[in-house]
């Protein structure tokens, strides 16, 4: 299948990516078909003279070509969302005013972009408001039995449209969290790695933050599987990352991306602290009993970021140290810099 122009193939590869370009296809659509429906009203309404209500209009779908057109040839937009529904309920309101039924039936559409468009939270500000201005236009145009049946379809469908916005934030949530998560450690998984390595190479180039991450493999896991089954290794690998989750700071990630293998993202540390780290780890999982009774040890590669280069380098840099930590015997650190050979922290 095709990807559309607004779900580039670089938006295929990160579940978060992917919801950002569902957001793009939802804006797309909004505002070109709403463009479309509204467009034919600003010669009806200067044909009726009601020049300042056309003028809104033209502003409406102004607002709309640009925000496609921006889109559409570069996948984003510089307006904010708020305009759209700012520029609706406005229309609307004053075409409420004007034109009585005829400009209350746009209140509709007009509430629900609202929540499509904007942040929750926001959207909702935004209708509370929008609903009392209709309901103090509907109280003044329409009699008052029209004005309560008006007030009280608006407000279900603000409710309505709420909770499914809402709904749809919270799926698209755990969806992501789904796709990024390791279901046996709960550890990151690779959906996420690119992204991540990029965003601390980007800091390191820009403000000279160090970061670093540490390999890990566990040692001779296969003979684990092969002698005690797969129940007890994956007793072990949930094991490990219990450990490492409970010895790290909050801001450090560890990804699951092997069998055995494990990534830890150490954001804002420097290889000499990060080698201490990985000692203090290597120590500690050679001490663990994990449940099991059974002796594991784990070995590591470590490197820091260097600026100007790509996240795959990093990685494999840090994968190079960690063959050389096997190589040495196991069960030991191997740290690697840009521009020297792998050095062996030892224990």
């Amino acid at each position: 299948m095709a990807i559309p122009f607004f779900l580039s193939e670089k938006f295929t590869s990160n579940p978060t990516l992917v919801v950002m370009g569902f957001r793009r296809q939802l804006v797309y659509h909004m505002h070109f078909w709403a463009c479309l429906a509204v467009a034919p009203l600003i010669v009806v309404q200067w044909l009726h003279q009601n020049y300042l209500l056309s003028a809104l209009l033209f502003l409406f779908c102004a607002n709309a070509l640009l925000v496609i057109g921006f889109l559409r040839f570069r996948q984003h937009y510089f307006l904010r969302g708020w305009l759209f529904p700012l520029l609706a309920m406005i229309c609307a309101v004053y075409s409420t005013a004007i034109n009585g039924h005829a400009g209350l039936y746009w209140a509709y559409p007009a509430i629900t972009a609202v929540f499509f468009l904007m942040p929750l939270r926001d959207a909702a500000i935004s209708n509370f408001v929008f609903l009392a201005l209709m309901a103090v236009m509907a109280f003044y145009v329409f009699p008052l039995s029209e004005f309560w049946r008006i007030t009280t379809s608006l407000g279900l469908t603000c409710l309505f449209a709420l909770i499914f916005a809402w709904l749809v934030g919270r799926l698209q949530q755990e969806l992501t969290e789904l796709a990024t998560t390791d279901p046996l450690t709960g550890c990151r998984n690779r959906a996420t790695l690119a992204e991540s390595l990029t965003n601390q190479i980007q800091l390191c180039e820009r403000y000279d933050r160090p970061s670093s991450i540490l390999l890990l493999d566990l040692d001779h896991f296969k003979a684990i599987n092969d002698k005690w089954g797969h129940h007890t290794g994956d007793t072990v690998l949930t094991g490990i990352a219990r450990l490492l989750s409970n010895r790290l700071r909050d801001n450090d990630h560890i990804f699951r991306i092997g069998g055995e293998e494990f990534m830890v993202l150490l954001p804002e540390t420097s290889l000499p602290e990060a080698e201490t780290l990985a000692r203090e780890l290597v120590k500690s999982v050679a001490v663990e009993p994990f449940q099991t009774g059974i002796g594991v040890t784990i070995s590591g590669g470590l490197t820091q970021a260097c600026a100007n280069e790509t996240w795959s380098v990093w990685l494999k840099r840090a994968d190079q140290a960690l063959y050389k930590a096997k190589s040495d015997g196991r069960n030991r650190v191997v740290q690697l810099t840009g521009s020297s050979p792998p050095t062996d922290t030892g224990l």
